[in-house]
Protein backbone atom coordinates (compact mmCIF):
# COMPACT_ATOMS: atom_id res chain seq x y z
CA UNK A 1 0.00 0.00 0.00
CA UNK A 2 1.83 3.44 -0.89
CA UNK A 3 2.42 5.88 2.00
CA UNK A 4 -0.30 8.66 2.41
CA UNK A 5 1.38 11.63 1.50
CA UNK A 6 -0.56 15.04 2.14
CA UNK A 7 -0.73 17.29 -1.14
CA UNK A 8 1.48 20.70 -0.69
CA UNK A 9 -1.38 22.57 -0.84
CA UNK A 10 -2.81 21.46 2.12
CA UNK A 11 0.38 21.53 4.06
CA UNK A 12 0.27 24.85 6.83
CA UNK A 13 -3.53 25.61 6.44
CA UNK A 14 -6.28 25.35 8.91
CA UNK A 15 -8.44 22.61 9.70
CA UNK A 16 -11.45 24.31 8.11
CA UNK A 17 -9.61 24.82 5.22
CA UNK A 18 -8.21 20.83 5.01
CA UNK A 19 -11.29 19.52 5.50
CA UNK A 20 -12.88 21.72 2.81
CA UNK A 21 -10.25 19.92 0.36
CA UNK A 22 -10.68 16.61 1.79
CA UNK A 23 -14.32 17.15 0.94
CA UNK A 24 -13.92 17.48 -2.24
CA UNK A 25 -12.67 13.74 -2.62
CA UNK A 26 -15.17 12.67 -0.27
CA UNK A 27 -17.47 10.92 -3.81
CA UNK A 28 -14.22 9.07 -5.07
CA UNK A 29 -13.42 7.36 -1.65
CA UNK A 30 -17.28 6.88 -1.20
CA UNK A 31 -17.43 4.83 -4.15
CA UNK A 32 -14.52 3.12 -2.96
CA UNK A 33 -16.42 -0.34 -0.62
CA UNK A 34 -13.08 -1.85 -0.38
CA UNK A 35 -11.57 1.58 1.51
CA UNK A 36 -12.04 3.77 4.73
CA UNK A 37 -11.27 7.07 4.56
CA UNK A 38 -11.34 9.80 7.31
CA UNK A 39 -10.46 12.60 8.52
CA UNK A 40 -10.35 13.41 12.33
CA UNK A 41 -9.54 16.81 14.89
CA UNK A 42 -7.17 17.58 17.51
CA UNK A 43 -9.58 15.44 19.77
CA UNK A 44 -9.60 12.43 17.28
CA UNK A 45 -13.13 13.26 16.91
CA UNK A 46 -14.51 12.21 12.54
CA UNK A 47 -14.74 15.63 10.94
CA UNK A 48 -15.06 13.37 7.54
CA UNK A 49 -15.66 9.73 7.05
CA UNK A 50 -16.67 7.76 3.94
CA UNK A 51 -19.65 5.62 3.75
CA UNK A 52 -17.64 2.57 4.07
CA UNK A 53 -17.07 3.41 7.36
CA UNK A 54 -20.19 4.24 8.09
CA UNK A 55 -21.68 1.62 7.23
CA UNK A 56 -18.73 -0.61 9.10
CA UNK A 57 -20.34 0.98 12.60
CA UNK A 58 -23.47 0.50 11.12
CA UNK A 59 -25.03 3.71 10.53
CA UNK A 60 -26.77 4.66 7.18
CA UNK A 61 -25.62 8.14 7.16
CA UNK A 62 -21.94 8.54 7.51
CA UNK A 63 -22.85 12.36 8.77
CA UNK A 64 -23.70 10.18 11.93
CA UNK A 65 -20.51 10.02 12.29
CA UNK A 66 -19.46 13.33 12.75
CA UNK A 67 -18.00 14.49 16.50
CA UNK A 68 -17.85 11.12 17.87
CA UNK A 69 -14.78 8.91 18.27
CA UNK A 70 -13.83 5.58 17.11
CA UNK A 71 -13.74 4.23 20.82
CA UNK A 72 -17.59 5.49 20.51
CA UNK A 73 -18.66 4.01 17.22
CA UNK A 74 -16.80 0.74 17.18
CA UNK A 75 -16.81 -2.46 19.81
CA UNK A 76 -14.31 -2.01 23.14
CA UNK A 77 -11.72 -4.41 21.41
CA UNK A 78 -11.62 -2.83 18.36
CA UNK A 79 -12.79 1.22 19.38
CA UNK A 80 -10.37 1.96 22.21
CA UNK A 81 -7.47 0.73 20.54
CA UNK A 82 -7.96 3.29 17.12
CA UNK A 83 -8.54 6.00 19.50
CA UNK A 84 -5.64 5.31 21.62
CA UNK A 85 -3.46 5.49 18.16
CA UNK A 86 -5.04 8.57 17.14
CA UNK A 87 -4.17 10.51 20.20
CA UNK A 88 -0.72 8.97 19.39
CA UNK A 89 -0.43 10.27 16.37
CA UNK A 90 -1.15 13.72 17.85
CA UNK A 91 0.39 13.99 20.96
CA UNK A 92 3.22 12.30 19.91
CA UNK A 93 3.09 13.87 15.70
CA UNK A 94 3.80 10.33 14.51
CA UNK A 95 3.34 8.62 11.56
CA UNK A 96 1.48 4.72 11.29
CA UNK A 97 2.62 3.93 7.87
CA UNK A 98 1.01 0.39 6.37
CA UNK A 99 0.01 -0.81 9.85
CA UNK A 100 -2.05 -4.74 9.83
CA UNK A 101 -5.31 -4.13 11.64
CA UNK A 102 -8.41 -6.74 12.13
CA UNK A 103 -11.65 -5.08 11.84
CA UNK A 104 -15.01 -5.90 11.79
CA UNK A 105 -17.34 -5.78 9.00
CA UNK A 106 -21.02 -5.93 7.84
CA UNK A 107 -22.20 -9.04 9.95
CA UNK A 108 -19.46 -8.60 12.56
CA UNK A 109 -17.37 -10.57 10.57
CA UNK A 110 -13.44 -9.86 11.29
CA UNK A 111 -11.53 -9.02 8.50
CA UNK A 112 -7.54 -7.42 7.44
CA UNK A 113 -6.56 -4.43 6.45
CA UNK A 114 -3.65 -2.19 5.74
CA UNK A 115 -4.24 1.32 7.92
CA UNK A 116 -2.09 4.66 7.56
CA UNK A 117 -2.19 7.39 9.55
CA UNK A 118 -0.81 10.70 9.96
CA UNK A 119 -0.77 14.37 11.34
CA UNK A 120 -2.21 17.30 9.89
CA UNK A 121 -0.29 20.60 10.56
CA UNK A 122 -0.75 24.56 10.69
CA UNK A 123 1.76 26.69 9.78
CA UNK A 124 3.62 26.84 13.04
CA UNK A 125 3.73 22.85 12.50
CA UNK A 126 1.20 22.08 15.35
CA UNK A 127 -0.72 19.56 15.09
CA UNK A 128 -4.42 20.21 14.36
CA UNK A 129 -5.37 16.90 13.88
CA UNK A 130 -5.64 13.02 11.13
CA UNK A 131 -5.90 11.69 8.08
CA UNK A 132 -6.43 8.19 7.90
CA UNK A 133 -6.91 5.82 5.10
CA UNK A 134 -7.69 1.98 5.70
CA UNK A 135 -7.76 -0.60 2.65
CA UNK A 136 -9.17 -4.21 3.03
CA UNK A 137 -6.88 -6.96 2.21
CA UNK A 138 -9.90 -9.44 1.38
CA UNK A 139 -9.54 -7.94 -2.20
CA UNK A 140 -6.67 -10.69 -2.00
CA UNK A 141 -9.53 -13.04 -1.42
CA UNK A 142 -10.54 -13.80 -5.01
CA UNK A 143 -7.17 -13.23 -6.84
CA UNK A 144 -4.37 -14.88 -4.38
CA UNK A 145 -5.14 -18.67 -3.92
CA UNK A 146 -3.33 -18.55 -0.42
CA UNK A 147 -5.69 -16.07 1.12
CA UNK A 148 -7.49 -18.17 3.14
CA UNK A 149 -4.83 -19.93 4.89
CA UNK A 150 -2.70 -17.20 5.48
CA UNK A 151 -5.57 -15.68 7.10
CA UNK A 152 -5.59 -18.48 9.32
CA UNK A 153 -1.93 -18.47 10.49
CA UNK A 154 -2.12 -14.82 10.79
CA UNK A 155 -5.35 -15.32 13.44
CA UNK A 156 -3.50 -18.19 14.89
CA UNK A 157 -0.71 -15.77 15.66
CA UNK A 158 -3.09 -12.77 16.45
CA UNK A 159 -4.56 -15.07 19.55
CA UNK A 160 -1.50 -16.55 20.55
CA UNK A 161 0.77 -13.69 20.56
CA UNK A 162 1.82 -13.83 23.93
CA UNK A 163 3.28 -17.55 22.70
CA UNK A 164 6.74 -18.38 21.09
CA UNK A 165 6.23 -18.47 16.99
CA UNK A 166 7.30 -21.66 15.72
CA UNK A 167 6.89 -21.37 11.72
CA UNK A 168 6.89 -25.18 11.72
CA UNK A 169 3.84 -25.49 13.77
CA UNK A 170 2.22 -22.79 11.77
CA UNK A 171 3.26 -24.66 8.60
CA UNK A 172 1.53 -27.41 10.08
CA UNK A 173 -1.59 -25.92 11.05
CA UNK A 174 -2.47 -24.65 7.41
CA UNK A 175 -0.51 -26.94 5.35
CA UNK A 176 2.69 -25.17 3.71
CA UNK A 177 6.49 -24.80 3.66
CA UNK A 178 8.29 -22.44 5.88
CA UNK A 179 9.67 -21.04 2.80
CA UNK A 180 6.15 -20.24 1.69
CA UNK A 181 4.52 -18.97 4.58
CA UNK A 182 7.04 -16.06 4.40
CA UNK A 183 6.78 -15.49 0.89
CA UNK A 184 3.07 -15.20 1.36
CA UNK A 185 2.93 -13.61 4.14
CA UNK A 186 4.92 -10.34 2.83
CA UNK A 187 2.90 -10.65 -0.49
CA UNK A 188 -0.25 -10.23 0.90
CA UNK A 189 -0.20 -8.38 4.79
CA UNK A 190 3.42 -6.68 3.92
CA UNK A 191 4.64 -8.06 7.10
CA UNK A 192 6.58 -11.59 7.95
CA UNK A 193 5.28 -13.95 10.15
CA UNK A 194 7.77 -12.85 13.46
CA UNK A 195 7.25 -8.80 12.33
CA UNK A 196 3.28 -9.45 12.76
CA UNK A 197 3.85 -11.17 15.76
CA UNK A 198 5.68 -8.24 17.23
CA UNK A 199 2.82 -6.13 16.02
CA UNK A 200 0.06 -7.82 17.32
CA UNK A 201 2.50 -7.60 21.01
CA UNK A 202 3.09 -4.02 21.04
CA UNK A 203 -0.62 -3.16 19.89
CA UNK A 204 -1.62 -5.31 23.12
CA UNK A 205 1.09 -3.99 25.41
CA UNK A 206 -0.45 -0.17 24.04
CA UNK A 207 -3.93 -1.32 25.29
CA UNK A 208 -2.82 -2.46 28.25
CA UNK A 209 -0.86 0.33 29.10
CA UNK A 210 -3.95 2.02 29.89
CA UNK A 211 -4.72 -0.41 33.15
CA UNK A 212 -2.72 0.01 35.67
CA UNK A 213 -0.91 -2.89 35.28
CA UNK A 214 2.38 -2.81 36.25
CA UNK A 215 4.78 -2.67 33.17
CA UNK A 216 6.30 -6.26 34.16
CA UNK A 217 2.85 -7.40 34.31
CA UNK A 218 2.41 -6.14 30.96
CA UNK A 219 5.48 -7.48 29.26
CA UNK A 220 4.34 -10.93 30.34
CA UNK A 221 1.48 -10.93 29.34
CA UNK A 222 2.44 -9.69 25.78
CA UNK A 223 4.78 -13.14 25.43
CA UNK A 224 8.44 -10.87 27.15
CA UNK A 225 9.96 -12.84 29.91
CA UNK A 226 12.58 -10.27 30.05
CA UNK A 227 11.49 -6.46 31.00
CA UNK A 228 14.58 -4.80 29.50
CA UNK A 229 14.20 -6.79 26.27
CA UNK A 230 10.53 -5.54 26.30
CA UNK A 231 11.12 -1.93 26.85
CA UNK A 232 13.63 -1.63 24.63
CA UNK A 233 11.55 -3.43 21.57
CA UNK A 234 8.56 -0.84 22.60
CA UNK A 235 10.73 2.20 22.64
CA UNK A 236 12.71 0.86 19.09
CA UNK A 237 9.19 0.46 17.74
CA UNK A 238 7.20 3.63 18.96
CA UNK A 239 9.71 5.95 20.08
CA UNK A 240 8.88 6.22 23.72
CA UNK A 241 9.40 3.35 26.68
CA UNK A 242 6.35 1.77 27.50
CA UNK A 243 6.02 4.36 30.78
CA UNK A 244 6.38 7.63 28.50
CA UNK A 245 3.24 6.41 26.42
CA UNK A 246 1.56 5.80 29.56
CA UNK A 247 2.12 9.31 30.50
CA UNK A 248 1.69 10.83 27.60
CA UNK A 249 -1.79 9.18 26.95
CA UNK A 250 -3.41 8.52 30.52
CA UNK A 251 -1.44 10.63 32.57
CA UNK A 252 -3.46 9.58 36.00
CA UNK A 253 -2.73 5.83 35.63
CA UNK A 254 1.19 6.66 35.20
CA UNK A 255 0.97 8.50 38.71
CA UNK A 256 0.34 4.94 39.81
CA UNK A 257 2.72 3.00 37.37
CA UNK A 258 6.22 1.96 37.54
CA UNK A 259 9.23 3.70 38.01
CA UNK A 260 11.13 4.92 34.85
CA UNK A 261 12.63 2.01 33.09
CA UNK A 262 15.95 1.58 32.37
CA UNK A 263 17.32 0.85 28.86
Amino acid sequence: MPELVLPAALENTTLPQMVAHFALLEPLFDAMPDVVFFVKDHDARYVIANVTLAARCGFKDKRSLLGKTAAQVFPTRFGSSYTAQDEAVVRLNSRFIDQLELHLYPGRQPGWCLTSKVPLHDAHGRVLGVAGISRDLQAAEGTHPAYQRLAIAAKYIQDNYAQPLKLSHLATLINMSVAQIERYFHKIFHLTPRQMLLKTRLDAASELLASELSITDIATRCGYNDHSAFTRQFKATVGLTPSQYRALLHPQVAQTGDAAEKV
